[in-house]
Parts: structure tokens; sequence; C-alpha cells
């Protein structure tokens, strides 16, 4: 992982440009290339909060600039998104990395096609804001985004605008929320590093190369992301992503076996 840094920077360009048009995919997309070299879950879900520290941060701010945050649906979900991800943590912290490995191949397939699904699917409308849809959607967010490094975008943005919520709104307090979350994470993440609860941490500094990539990538893909969404249709590059993510499941899968 030490020569990393080129190929983990066009990782992080790439998934933050789909990530800015669509809400989702820059986690779950530097988590699965992470995973597919091999990367145990623990780390690789730190490494990419780490990234997403930097690449949230301009993300929240550029949206609440622009006006695109409910704070009223921020209120309701960010509480719940910080909860299931701090939980996350501490089991993906507390478990042996090759015990998750299948599971978390598996969640990936399954987010492969959910995003698929989504792409192709035509949700009846229903009030997003209500407590009894956002809630388990941002607990089960944030849990997801934690084991797995990504999956707080493709659960909560696809849940919440496929129920018929504003896509502009959505996205923007997504996003902003998950600014918060990353933050929420990363803490826990260190916190366990600090009491011993997270015993196979002492190989995180093989990776700085591919986490410095990330936000490098990230960092510059930001500003492309509005005219990435201009030129090419959004059910597109949600459907580039649900083939992505699958083919690197399969991989993983075939690894395990």
């Amino acid at each position: 992982m030490e020569d990393s840094f080129l190929l983990f920077a066009v990782v992080g360009f790439l998934a933050q440009i789909v990530d800015g048009a669509l809400g989702m995919a820059y986690g779950v997309v530097s988590s699965s290339v992470l995973l597919g070299f091999g990367v145990p879950p623990a780390a690789a879900s730190a490494s990419v909060h780490a990234a997403e520290l930097f690449t949230t941060a301009a993300s929240a701010g550029s949206h609440v600039w622009h006006r695109n945050v409910n704070w009223r649906l921020f209120r309701v979900l960010a509480p719940v998104g910080i909860l299931g991800g701090v939980t996350g943590t501490y089991l993906v912290t507390a478990v042996d990395g090759d015990v998750l490995r299948p599971y978390v191949a598996g969640y990936l397939g399954l987010m492969g096609l959910y995003i698929l699904f989504r792409a192709w699917r035509v949700a009846r409308p229903i009030d997003s804001h209500k407590p009894a849809i956002v809630a388990p959607l941002g607990l089960v967010g944030g849990f997801a985004d934690a084991v797995e490094g990504g999956g707080w975008g493709p659960v909560v943005t696809t849940g919440l605008v496929g129920t018929g919520g504003a896509p502009r709104e959505m996205i923007g307090t997504v996003n902003t929320v998950e600014f918060f979350l990353t933050f929420a994470v990363s803490l826990a993440f260190v916190l366990a590093l600090m009491t011993g609860h997270w015993e196979d941490a002492g190989g995180l500094v093989q990776y700085a190369s591919a986490v410095a990539g990330l936000i490098v990538g990230g960092v510059l893909a930001a500003p492309l992301a509005g005219y990435v969404t201009r030129m090419m249709p959004p059910r597109i590059l949600m459907i580039a992503v649900g083939v992505l993510v699958s083919l690197l499941a399969i991989y993983q899968i075939s690894r395990l076996l």
C-alpha cells in the first residue's frame, strides 16, 4: 500500500464526482477498493472516514451556502445517524476482520443490487420528514457506514429520494449530516484505539498513502460535481455505481471462496 497514492487519488477523484452528483458513492466505492486490496474492514472504514473528514466538510459547507439543507430533516436525521455510526464502530473494532469479511462482501452485493434497483424504480411520493421514515434510515445508514466504510448515502439518500423527497434538499441535507457522522465515527475509532478496544489497529500507518490519495482526489473533484450533474443523467451514474459495487462484491466473494 506504500506506493498506492496515485491509484487512490484516481479512485477518490472518480468516487467524489459521482458522490457530488448523486449524494452517494464516495465511501462505498473507496472502501470497496480498499477491501479488494485486502485491507481489514475496520482499517478500511477508518481510512475512508479519515479522508471523508475533508471531503464531507467541503460538501457540507457548499450545501449550507447554497441553502440546500432542510434543517427540520437535519434535526431528526443527525442524532440517529450518529448513534448508528458509533454503534457500528464499536462492532467493527471488536470483531476480527476475517469474521466480518463474508458479511461485508454480502452487504456490498446487496448494496450494489439496491442501487441498481433504485436507479430504475419510481417510488410513490410520501412525507419524507416523518420520524418513522427518517429514523430507521438514519440508524441503518450510520451503522452500515461505520461497519463497511460506506453506506450512508446509498441507504439514506436513495431511501429519502426514493420515497418522494425533493432531490436537492435530500442530497444537501444527507451530505451535511454526513460530516457530523464522519466526525463522530472518526472520534469513535480514535477512542477505540486509545482504550485498547481496537486490538488490530497497529498496521494503520501502512494505509497512510492510500488515505492521502483519497483526500487529494476527492478534494480536487469536488468543484466538478455540478458540471457532471448537468452533463450526465443521474440514472446513468447510479447504474454505473451499482454495477461497480456489485463487481467488487463478486471479486471479494470469489477471494473468500
